[in-house]
């Protein structure tokens, strides 16, 4: 597959980016490397791979979910955030209302 000027300018069209026409020449063969490159990639013999993620084993490190009982370093302080907030309303913080 290869791409002429006409077919660039339409892709910068459908993107709303604005190409000059000195760019759009420019831009023909880099495209065009690209879509042979890509054609390429499907030509490697990939039966019998198992996809992947990443290329080395990822595991997470987790944590128990839990909350600490210290007011300063743990939860169940809404409180005292909502006391450094301008409007608390209910346990929230208020907020002006901005549609009319």
């Amino acid at each position: 597959m290869s791409v002429d000027t006409a077919t660039v300018a339409k892709i910068a069209s459908l993107a709303r980016i604005k190409v000059t026409d000195q760019d759009l020449e420019a831009m023909v063969p880099e495209l065009n490397g690209i879509l042979a490159w890509v054609e390429q990639l499907g030509e490697v013999d990939v039966i019998g791979i198992e996809p992947m993620t990443a290329v080395i084993p990822n595991t997470l490190r987790l944590r128990d979910d839990v909350i600490d009982a210290d007011p300063l370093t743990g939860g169940n302080r809404r409180d005292a955030v909502l006391a450094n907030a301008p409007a608390a309303e209910h346990g929230f913080f208020g907020v002006p209302k901005v549609i009319e």
